[in-house]
């Protein structure tokens, strides 16, 4: 019996302990040539953990880095990857510089500023016509977004002017479908009256006809009992002192 006290550490658990006895074994190897042939028979053997990354290039560069981890980079093999080192690992990542940007006109945002200077410097008039109109369709459609209503193109072209100087003017009218409440609540209506016309035409053909003669027969008894206080043919019968 061999107990987990007496066993090393695992140095990755998600590959188990038999992988990591296989590689053990391949320090043994003295022969490189078969010492390089089972290496890569362990490697195969590591990607069929993960069947669907078998075949992706970045995956099996980290099996080969997981390799010489395991074997606490004493194995001496021939990798068609960069061999990693213990200090290559415990190296820190530079942290990424996070984008600075300060927009002028914030509820347009950084990259329509961009655009608009694009199209001041464009030299083609029907180009630059074709970013004016472009520039007025977003602007109309983030003034929808933010308002829900509707915007005049007096509104639009001012604002346009006013942030490029007068020099863009777009030449067609940009047509964004407004959002409103009350289309929302007739929408939902007509929803709910399609929703509801199909369940009754289901549970009628669900009761296979049926539902009218019962509807008939409530008819006749409400009628009788109605009838019964006056001519004496109902099942009430007038008190008498």
């Amino acid at each position: 019996m061999e107990y987990n006290t007496t066993r090393n550490d695992l140095a990755m658990r998600e590959y188990g302990r038999h992988v990591q006895k296989m590689i053990e074994h391949l320090l043994s190897i003295e022969d490189p040539e078969r010492r390089q042939r089972n290496a890569y028979a362990v490697i195969e053997l590591m990607g069929f953990l993960n069947p669907h990354l078998k075949n992706v290039e970045d995956f099996r560069h980290k099996l080969w880095d997981h390799l010489f981890l395991i074997s606490d980079f004493k194995l001496e093999v021939k990798s068609p990857y960069p061999i990693p080192t213990r200090e290559s690992l415990s190296e820190r990542p530079k942290p990424l510089p996070y984008p600075k940007r300060y927009p002028r006109h914030s509820h347009l945002g950084k990259n329509l500023e961009l655009i608009i200077k694009k199209a001041l410097v464009e030299e083609d008039m029907e180009k630059r016509a074709g970013f004016a109109n472009a520039i007025a369709y977003y602007m109309k459609l983030a003034y929808n977004n933010w308002h829900k209503e509707m915007v005049h193109d007096d509104a639009i072209q001012g604002e346009l002017s006013g942030i490029t100087n007068g020099q863009l003017t777009f030449t067609n009218t940009p047509y964004v479908k407004a959002f409103r409440q009350q289309d929302n609540r007739e929408r939902d209506r007509s929803n709910f009256g399609k929703q509801r016309g199909k369940f009754q035409h289901r549970s009628n053909n669900n009761n296979g006809g049926g539902g009218n003669g019962n509807n008939n027969q409530r008819r006749n008894d409400n009628r009788d009992n109605r009838g019964g206080g006056n001519g004496g043919g109902g099942n009430f019968k007038k008190k008498r002192y």
